[in-house]
């Protein structure tokens, strides 16, 4: 008997109910616990001054992380990638980021950790939303630039979640200042790459509307 040949083209698209979702899902429930554990307060009766808590939102901050780069690698390595997902995953990830900015601006009460927190989120949504919208005109991949800003926000923001200006040890201090070092390294490489996507995104419009194209594709 002839051996089927399977074509990817006519195979039937994976079903949202799978692993990879469910880790997105995972993620995205897992935001109000993270926010609950960073500010809750202890003696101090100020947000995050509970130093166990904070202790407890780093571990749930690291391992909310760490799923959105295990989804990722599953969804892609065993064909799970679907719409939702899509749309999904990178909600869940500027829920978390957006959810470790405010609360750590709530904690710190600084001028400028608020005013770095705020752009970043602007920034983070406002290319998140019109990456949604240039589908239309083709695929717009991640820069490298976009992957180390996430790398370096994501050390941020964990060890921030440490009561690390509670504990008053050397080892706090340079981790606190360490920190602080790559905030304001992801920042600047947020607001680059964010430019660079407007102009990614107005060159990739510019390219769809000047090749020809049959009325069908044009509707």
């Amino acid at each position: 008997m002839p051996e089927q040949s399977h074509d990817p083209a006519t195979s039937a698209p994976p079903s949202n109910l799978n692993i990879a979702n469910a880790l997105t899902v995972l993620r995205i429930a897992g935001v109000p616990l993270y926010g609950w554990l960073l500010l809750t307060s202890g003696v101090t009766e100020t947000a995050g001054g509970d130093t166990a808590m904070r202790v407890w939102a780093f571990v749930a901050f690291a391992l909310l992380m760490i799923t959105d780069r295990i989804d990722g690698d599953l969804a892609r390595s065993r064909n799970l990638v679907t719409d939702f997902g899509k749309l999904a995953d990178p909600i869940a990830d500027k829920a978390l980021t957006g959810m470790a900015f405010i609360g750590l601006a709530i904690i710190f009460d600084h001028w400028l950790f608020w005013a770095v927190a705020i752009l970043t989120l602007v920034r983070e949504w406002g290319i998140t939303v019109m990456r949604l919208f240039i589908t239309k005109y083709g695929v717009m991949p991640a820069s490298q630039g976009g992957r180390i800003k996430t790398t370096l926000q994501a050390g941020a923001l964990g060890l921030y979640s440490l009561p690390l200006e509670i504990w008053d040890t050397t080892a706090s201090t340079v981790a606190f200042w360490l920190a602080g070092v790559f905030l304001a390294v992801a920042f600047v490489i947020t607001m680059v790459t964010g430019v660079q996507y407007i102009l990614d995104a107005r060159a990739l419009r510019a390219e769809w509307l000047s090749t020809p194209r049959s009325a069908s594709e044009n509707s």
